[in-house]
């Protein structure tokens, strides 16, 4: 069913990582890793991999300082090191990163988060890219600890804005020591502190002025109103199918947040009337990572989280008119608590049309490696089957090398590397190269995958809707930017169809409000849907 090998190496992947300490974490920013994003930077139709890099407490020379790096797809399935050719060499504490079509001119732009300032990259349409972020208004104060973000464009006037998560409000030099309080011991052995006891922060919501710049509108939207959480990654959806894009962020030791649209450019945090702030159990977790997808096949957009050791990651399904439900168990994913999870993504591996789930795992604590207790700093990957009943089955230990070799996994992206409707993943990996999992069993699955180009809304047509009606089933997912642990994967919108060699129709619902159906689609393709295209269905 699935055999997943790592080629990194062998794809020219050769980047370190590079992040803190690698026997011991003196500090939580020492910790959090870094994401990955996929995207076709120079428009020659084939993804490229972006890969965010940190540095160290001591500090190195300026010319050892590790930078991201931007791999070129080579067509082959190898990739190229373009980052000083693209001007991509910004150094620091590197975090998040999302993608999204700022300016609306055709080249996909790139925001990284960091601790400290973060950095816009204008794509400049020639394979070179400009740091445009003080111009733009969205490098911040310098202050932040900048961690998930996306574009999205919330109040629909086709230009995408920015939604940055924020995480502690850290200052290394007021910082306490390892064991130095009580939430800085684990288990009985001193551990870096954080983020429990230490100051939060707010998230911040950028709007786009459509003229390169960037209005901070973080208190005008109310974002700032939900004071209280350590914010981690970003997933868009439009969990209540009202036509608007709403935000979720995985909070760490803190409940997590469900910005719900109210269409006036403002959000209301409705997580715990919504069901997905806690578990089951009425509990908050310590959410890393986050994915969307219709797991079940009912036409609504359900959320999984990945927590923090000694604990299950957390499955919403979502039941309709706004509310959540805690699946987890009853859908076969609480087997797992010793991990601690980051990076995850729903992808339809085998494409039988049902999405499968693929977790990256790493503790924070290198002590655990020493004191026995009963977890492992570098853990396997853990790869879920979907049943197409609602259930999940583990399937890690016969998932191949590449899920049961062991790493302190962070940032996770999800591509189709060769344009041929297999999916791959990206994973970063703490003081490690990268990992490049793909699979190695082909089945006769047919598949279909979107790449959306808006007119009226934004270029990308992040926030659009698509809807496949193929084999009896309809299958919805939307175009997004952000998701996973901090990461951005491929935005072309993949769907597995199993044995149906036929589309009896695609429905894309922009974010304009257009909304149009595409007939006459081939399976096993990758079609590029233009708003204004399609026949016009209705407005809403």
């Amino acid at each position: 069913m699935a055999q997943f090998v790592d080629i990194a190496e062998k794809a020219g992947l050769h980047m370190k990582n590079v992040f803190g300490g690698v026997n011991t974490k003196k500090y939580i920013i020492e910790t959090t890793g870094t994401g990955v994003a996929i995207f076709d930077y120079d428009n020659d139709g084939w993804p490229d991999i972006f890969i965010v890099n940190g540095t160290t407490l001591e500090g190195l020379p300026p010319d050892e300082a590790p930078t991201n790096h931007l791999y070129h797809n080579n067509h082959d399935g190898t990739f190229t090191d373009v980052t000083q050719k693209a001007g991509l060499t910004h150094t620091g504490w590197g975090q998040g990163v999302c993608v999204g079509d700022y300016d609306n001119d055709g080249w996909e732009d790139l925001y990284v988060t960091y601790y400290g300032k973060n950095v816009l990259y204008r794509n400049n349409g020639d394979g070179k890219f400009s740091d445009v972020s003080e111009k733009a208004g969205v490098a911040g104060t310098g202050k932040a600890w900048g961690t998930g973000c996306a574009f999205v464009d919330y109040d629909r006037d086709g230009r995408l804005d920015l939604m940055v998560a924020n995480y502690v409000d850290f200052d290394i030099k007021t910082a306490p020591a390892p064991g130095e309080r009580a939430a800085c011991i684990w288990k009985g052995v001193p551990v870096m502190c954080g983020p429990r006891g230490l100051p939060w922060t707010s998230n911040t919501l950028y709007h786009n002025r459509g003229d390169g710049t960037f209005e901070d509108v973080t208190k005008k939207a109310h974002i700032d109103q939900t004071d209280g959480h350590y914010a981690f990654s970003v997933s868009t959806l439009d969990y209540d199918d009202d036509g608007w894009p709403d935000i979720y962020v995985a909070c760490d030791s803190t409940p997590s947040i469900l910005y719900h649209n109210n269409h006036d450019g403002t959000f209301t945090d409705v997580a715990v009337l919504a069901g997905a702030a806690f578990n089951e159990d009425g509990r908050a977790q310590a959410g890393m990572g986050s994915t969307v997808a219709d797991f079940n096949g009912d036409g609504r957009l359900d959320i999984f989280r990945t927590n923090f050791s000694d604990d299950t990651s957390t499955l919403y399904s979502n039941k309709g008119k706004g509310i959540f439900e805690d699946v987890t168990f009853a859908a076969g994913l609480g087997l797992h608590t010793r991990y601690l999870g980051w990076g995850t993504m729903f992808f339809d591996f085998d494409n039988d049309g049902w999405p499968d789930l693929l977790l990256v795992n790493g503790h924070v604590y290198p002590e655990v490696d020493s004191q026995h207790l009963g977890s492992s700093f570098q853990e396997p990957r853990i790869l879920y089957h979907n049943n197409g009943d609602g259930t999940f089955t583990d399937i890690s230990a016969n998932g191949g090398p590449g899920i049961t070799t062991v790493s302190s996994s962070r940032g996770l992206a999800i591509v189709d590397l060769r344009n041929e409707g297999q999916l791959s993943a990206v994973v970063s990996n703490m003081n490690a190269p990268p990992s490049l999992l793909v699979n190695e069993v082909r089945n006769g699955n047919h598949w279909v995958a979107f790449r959306t180009i808006g007119m009226k809304s934004n270029r990308d047509g992040i926030g659009a809707r698509i809807t496949v009606k193929a084999g009896g089933r309809t299958l919805v997912d939307e175009v997004r930017s952000g998701s996973s642990y901090i990461s951005n994967n491929d935005m072309r919108v993949h769907f597995g169809l199993g044995a149906t060699a036929k589309i009896d129709w695609v429905d894309v619902r922009w974010p304009s409000g257009l909304v149009e159906k595409f007939g006459n689609l081939a399976v096993d393709r990758i079609h590029t849907l233009r708003e204004g295209n399609g026949a016009a269905a209705e407005k809403k």
